[in-house]
């Protein structure tokens, strides 16, 4: 049995598959962490995807997904205090802009 596998638009929190009556889900989509034995053996062992918590429709991120719901970001310095730590260059630039 072949996997339907939809992709997850940018932004996208809630599946918008449409069921038998043609009313859509809107389930939340969750990151699967432990899909099961048949979606590992056709997409892979670490694969990104995400599940409906309704209808269990399954989607791949977009790459250019840079929200929240995508869960990609750029990781920053933080120093002991708890302060993002910032180049003296970009310090200079941030203060020239105010």
């Amino acid at each position: 049995m072949a996997i339907k596998l939809k992709e997850k638009k940018a932004g996208m929190r809630a599946c918008d598959e449409k069921g038998a009556k043609g009313n859509l889900c809107c389930g939340h989509l969750k990151r699967w962490y432990t899909p099961d034995e048949e979606v590992v053996r056709e997409l892979g062992k670490n694969i990104e995807i995400y599940r409906c918590e309704r209808c269990q429709a399954l989607y791949r991120p977009v790459s250019n997904d840079r929200s929240t719901a995508g869960q990609k970001y750029d990781l920053q310095p933080v120093n002991l205090l708890g302060d993002f730590s910032r180049k003296a260059s970009e310090k200079q630039h941030v203060d020239s802009d105010k």
